[in-house]
């Protein structure tokens, strides 16, 4: 990774702004489309880096219908989304929330255009993760910014938060990339092309003073040139301590920055856009589970729930505390970060095993709803334990490991002396390598080949989905998710990670925050993480996530700015 020097940024200091906007992920949205309407906004982060879990994530966005999805030709029908989301969200969440994020979505990816220099593409096919409900679609309605100079940042480059993971060669692989990169050894005609034309633009663009980003990086970034164009003040090191309130009404902040205090008015209101409480390990345990036993958390390092307890502290209600996005991902290997698993769950070749070397749900479901099921499993009082993804050579020969191990290349020594990898010639050598019984894991391999020989998942429903099959194997058939292992095994530690609590504070379809008595507190407004989940328990399509926090941020700007 190239070390960057981290510009100081502005100094804080008493102010006063129409709106103040506390965190720098998609509150980012706040500000351009408060901005856009007239108001002087500043925001504060409180790490030294702009961009929040949103620089951390894929970067795609789920705001249907838009103007980029009917562009493209998609089913774009707002009729269809309600139906979707009725059946999705039931009672977990307001009806009017999510259908205010339905009535304003388009007008919220057109400010964005408008306001940045970003341009946005269907991600076609990544299927919603629930395209068996009524409105649900196989085909998708994510979408995804494309390929971004982060060099437009200028001076500001150094603020901007780094990304999880860092190609060894300059390459902005998007989400839709990055499928077909996967399947690169068994689709070549589809992933050489792509991969080709993304390392000559990333390549290419060194050469020509350009730094291409994609996912997540490209989105943040995006947002931050359009700060930087607006002259948006950004304050960097600067922490929440407290709201202020007078009369009822919140009216400013008291920031930190640099061991220093200061006071920050706000006319037309306070917007918390701190991100949840991802990295309050106790909390968690408290309220999540107490199988959470290590931060392992891919939500931004200044995440530890500052919004979510300065708007409880003036009386705001909570909701959703239970839930985070969850995200099962490879085990670290020593202190490291974990390691991101996307389509291997997915892929052929391929199961997953609990401590007890049995099978305990379908490897390919979306992500939210597998940590759901593990701790419900957990509840039920049938922990799962240490999770280990079981595959075979052709699989390891076939496809991308972690997002690192390309096709072919050996699952690294230190993977193996870290305890996260093993491997053995039977599933007896296997089972002793990761202290499962083998009498079971003999069973639970023998009956997965039976179900993938019919290439129908009777146990637990694998590729039945349409989600599912998006990141299988089309080559494989008649179920692209599924294949008989065979030869040499190998097995690679998994833990329960997140993307992010969702969790928050209750919020209504104008975005202000509500207290106890469901009134709104006059001021403050919460949107993204900060928030409960517009979604209530549920996880609609990729990027569900980041399209609240930029819908919200438009709803919120304007209702400030209605507000005198």
């Amino acid at each position: 990774m190239v070390e960057r020097e981290i510009p100081a940024g502005p100094t804080a200091s008493n102010s006063e702004v129409d709106l103040l906007v506390i965190g720098s992920g998609t509150g980012m949205a706040a500000a351009l489309a408060a901005n856009e309407l007239g108001l002087d906004v500043l925001v504060v982060e409180k790490t030294e880096y702009v961009g929040g879990s949103t620089a951390r994530s894929g970067g795609a966005f789920w705001i249907p219908p838009n103007q980029v999805l009917t562009e493209a030709g998609a089913d774009n029908s707002a009729d269809e989304v309600r139906s979707y989301l009725e059946s999705l969200v039931g009672e977990d969440s307001a009806r009017d929330r999510w259908e205010a994020f339905v009535t304003h979505g388009a007008e919220a990816v057109a400010m964005l255009e408008r306001t940045t220099p970003m341009k946005f593409f269907w991600a076609r096919y990544y299927s919603d993760y629930h395209p068996e409900h009524p409105g649900g679609s196989a085909e998708g309605r994510s979408c995804e910014c494309l390929p971004f100079d982060a060099s437009l940042l200028g001076e500001e480059r150094g603020r901007f938060r780094p990304g999880v993971m860092e190609a060894p060669v300059p390459m902005p692989v998007t989400g839709a990339d990055y499928k077909w990169m996967n399947l690169i050894a068994r689709r070549p005609l589809q992933g050489v092309p792509r991969v080709t034309k993304r390392v000559i633009q990333g390549v290419g663009g060194k050469v020509l003073g350009r730094e291409y980003m994609a996912g997540g990086q490209a989105l943040a970034a995006g947002m931050f040139a359009g700060l930087i164009r607006a002259q948006i003040p950004v304050w960097t090191r600067a922490q929440l301590t407290d709201l202020i309130v007078e009369e009822g009404r919140v009216v400013g902040a008291q920031i930190e920055q640099d061991g220093r205090e200061v006071q920050v008015r706000a006319r037309r209101g306070v917007v918390l856009a701190t991100g949840g409480f991802d990295h309050d390990l106790a909390l968690r345990q408290q309220l999540q589970s107490p199988i959470l036993s290590e931060d392992l958390s891919l939500g931004s390092p200044g995440n530890t729930g500052d919004g979510i307890a300065a708007g409880q502290r003036v009386g705001a209600e909570t909701k959703l505390m239970d839930q985070a996005w969850w995200f099962p991902s490879f085990a670290p290997v020593g202190d490291g970060p974990v390691q991101i698993c996307l389509a291997e769950r997915s892929l052929p070749g391929s199961l997953l095993v609990n401590d007890e070397g049995q099978r305990f749900i379908n490897e390919a479901t979306d992500y939210m709803s597998f940590g759901q099921r593990v701790l419900e499993l957990a509840d039920e009082g049938h922990p799962v334990g240490t999770m280990w993804l079981v595959f075979d050579k052709k699989y390891r020969d076939s496809y991308v490991l972690a997002g690192s191990l390309f096709p072919t290349m050996a699952i690294p020594q230190s993977w193996y002396d870290a305890g996260i990898a093993a491997t053995g010639k039977t599933p007896r050598e296997l089972a002793a390598g990761i202290g499962v019984p083998p009498e079971q894991l003999e069973a639970t391999l023998r009956r997965f080949n039976q179900v993938a020989n019919l290439g129908v998942d009777h146990d637990f429903g694998r590729g039945q989905s349409a989600y599912d099959r998006y990141y299988g194997d089309p080559t494989i058939t008649p179920n692209p998710n599924l294949r008989p292992l065979k030869g040499t095994l190998y097995a690679v530690k998994m833990v329960l990670s997140d993307l992010g609590t969702c969790g928050g504070l209750v919020a209504d379809a104008r975005g202000r925050v509500l207290g106890q008595d469901q009134q709104p507190i006059a001021g403050l407004y919460s949107l993204g993480n900060n928030a409960a989940n517009v979604f209530g328990r549920s996880y609609p399509g990729a990027g569900a996530t980041i399209g609240q926090g930029l819908v919200y941020g438009l709803i919120v700007a304007r209702e400030a700015a209605a507000n005198r």
